[in-house]
């Protein structure tokens, strides 16, 4: 049965996922967003398996076994017989520094290691086009195969056998073959010296990149893994942040909470800059403030929407794709993403919130001054005009509009960082006018969203439900972890969202009915506002917990099924990622009371 035991290997220009076979069941080609020509993942067990996947078959094989190489995004899987012969595969996506740039082709590599006895293989490749309405059409070279009809050609080059390859005859394997998969373009050199060569310095690139993390001194691995997978899933080219590499994996067994993630939300994107901030990687916060300034000068007057494509496209049209029946069967599998098209007002301070630290940081090549300053001001406008508007709201309800409280207060927080910026630029008059609109916010806010019959501040402007967004009320400064107000309403969001160890995002019927399962982040939320509230065992206690779900390799989906515990959800989610770096780096003794 098809699950989640899956492993991340990317470059943050492609990525793919690995299941515990050995199988490469989803590898978008080249980009992100583009057509998977692997696409298994999403095919159920009645299609020809052998579309869409690139896999390595052992003969007999009675034990596997799967890690990452130690700081990196190197993907180990270990295969061994009835006979105790063994393979080895090694997979991972080149990424280092060559003639002063980062080399990060559309390319996978695969090594195939003997590792013991005799082992009998069989290689599968087996790109799909047209989002698995069929084949790739087959070209050969003298070491290569050429892929036809795919968004991009892509070339195998390779020293096994090719007969071996198109034919998938079994074969003995010596001492290693290896599989370079990416552009239609000559290699420079003999495929194992191509491949040996990328392998220690893509090693080395993540070695390195790992070394500069701050991390905190517990759940190290943790952090490094959630930081990594972060990483890998910001884009490059532009500086975009996907909330996830997969489209359509369902929240729940067959709720048709089937939704396209490969796009850029402003919101996840801003989480991911402040995880990655504080952990010292500043990187991709730069690459990410490029994205961000060109959407703004891209929409001029028009409202910001809350995601846009990773090219910085504003249209993500949502269409079905029939040639894909779903995760174990559960369609629809959806291309793009309707969001694009809603109302959601907690942009503003998401894009203001990913910007702030730049004005700060003198470790920056680039830090934000003056004109960053006045691009930001345009949204700060905006947010003063339509914080008290209906909107779609975080969790991007279909059917209806309402004046959300998490949209209101991070329109509140884009007003006061701006507040916050002038003080900094040394602007008194644009500082004092900021800090008005934030006093004038917050105090609508406090009026209009707390309820005194509950006794907490609710989701909706005179409204009586609690959802999980305001966890992070004490996150965004707007009230203090002691105010007994916070204390109350991460109480009261307890009492009506717990379940078990876990929490709803909300407990109301919206356009697919009632959420049947836990999206992970609200969890890590509550972990992370008992932790500020100085309830810090119970939170700890929590958190182990919620360590507990990830998948054999440190990943974790969107969402935990209630019942069983299984992943659901697009994956890997970087919201959840984002949260495991949070709460490790909230929770953790300090370095310097360690030892």
């Amino acid at each position: 049965m098809t699950t989640l035991d899956l492993g991340l290997i990317g470059n943050s220009r492609t990525s793919a996922l690995v299941d515990k076979r050995g199988s490469i069941v989803w590898w978008c080609y080249p980009y992100f967003d583009s057509d998977p020509i692997c696409c298994s993942l999403l095919r159920s067990e009645q299609r020809e398996a052998a579309i869409g996947e690139i896999g390595v078959t052992l003969d007999d094989v009675v034990a596997i076994d799967q890690y990452y190489e130690r700081n990196s995004a190197i993907l180990v899987t270990r295969m061994r017989d009835s006979g105790g012969n063994g393979i080895e595969l090694v997979d991972f996506a080149p990424r280092f520094y060559l003639h002063g740039r980062m080399f990060a082709p559309a390319m996978v590599v695969r090594i195939v290691r003997r590792t013991a006895g005799r082992p009998r293989i069989t290689l599968h490749v087996a790109p799909a086009v047209g989002y698995g309405d069929g084949r790739a059409e087959t070209r050969s070279g003298a070491h290569h195969v050429s892929y036809i009809g795919l968004s991009q050609s892509m070339r195998l080059t390779t020293d096994a056998s090719l007969t071996s390859v198109l034919d998938k005859r079994p074969f003995f394997l010596h001492e290693s073959v290896t599989l370079l998969m990416g552009p239609d373009e000559t290699v420079d050199g003999a495929a194992h010296d191509v491949g040996r060569s990328f392998y220690e310095k893509t090693r080395a690139y993540w070695h390195r990149w790992v070394r500069n993390l701050a991390i905190p001194f517990e759940w190290q691995e943790v952090v490094i893994r959630a930081a990594i997978t972060l990483k890998l899933n910001a884009f490059d080219d532009t500086g975009a942040i996907v909330a996830a590499v997969t489209t359509s994996i369902p929240e729940a067994p067959g709720s048709g909470r089937n939704w396209d993630y490969r796009y850029c939300w402003l919101r996840d994107a801003y989480f991911v800059v402040n995880a990655l901030n504080s952990l010292g990687a500043t990187g991709t916060m730069e690459h990410y403030l490029d994205y961000i300034l060109n959407i703004i000068a891209d929409s001029r007057d028009a409202p910001l929407q809350p995601v846009y494509g990773i090219r910085r496209e504003a249209v993500l049209e949502e269409r079905i794709a029939p040639g894909l029946d779903g995760y174990r069967g559960m369609g629809p599998v959806r291309i793009g993403n309707l969001a694009y098209g809603q109302v959601q007002n907690d942009v503003f301070g998401a894009a203001v919130l990913a910007s702030t630290q730049a004005f700060f940081d003198t470790r920056l090549e680039r830090p934000a001054g003056r004109h960053m300053f006045l691009d930001l001001e345009r949204l700060g406008e905006q947010a003063v005009r339509c914080y008290r508007q209906p909107d779609s709201g975080i969790w991007e309800l279909r059917g209806s509009r309402r004046v959300h409280t998490f949209s209101s207060i991070m329109c509140w927080a884009a007003c006061h960082r701006l507040a916050v910026i002038a003080g900094h630029l040394g602007l008194p008059e644009r500082q004092t006018q900021w800090a008005m609109h934030a006093k004038d916010i917050h105090q609508d806010i406090c009026e209009a969203a707390w309820n005194p019959v509950i006794g907490s501040f609710v989701s909706t402007f005179q409204g009586d439900r609690v959802d999980a967004s305001l966890l992070l009320m004490a996150e965004f400064q707007f009230l203090a972890p002691n105010d007994p107000r916070f204390v109350a309403t991460v109480n009261t969001v307890e009492k009506h969202l717990r379940r078990g160890d876990f929490l709803l995002r909300y407990d109301e019927e919206d356009d697919f009915g009632r959420p049947e399962s836990a999206f992970l982040v609200c969890t890590l939320w509550w972990i992370l506002a008992l932790a500020k509230m100085g309830e810090t065992e119970r939170a700890r206690k929590l958190f182990e917990n919620v360590l507990g779900k990830c998948n054999h390799l440190g990943l974790l989906a969107e969402d935990v099924s209630l019942e069983s515990g299984e992943l659901w959800g697009n994956f890997p989610q970087t919201y959840s990622m984002v949260g495991l770096i949070q709460c490790a780096s909230r929770l953790s003794i300090a370095w310097d009371k360690a030892y």
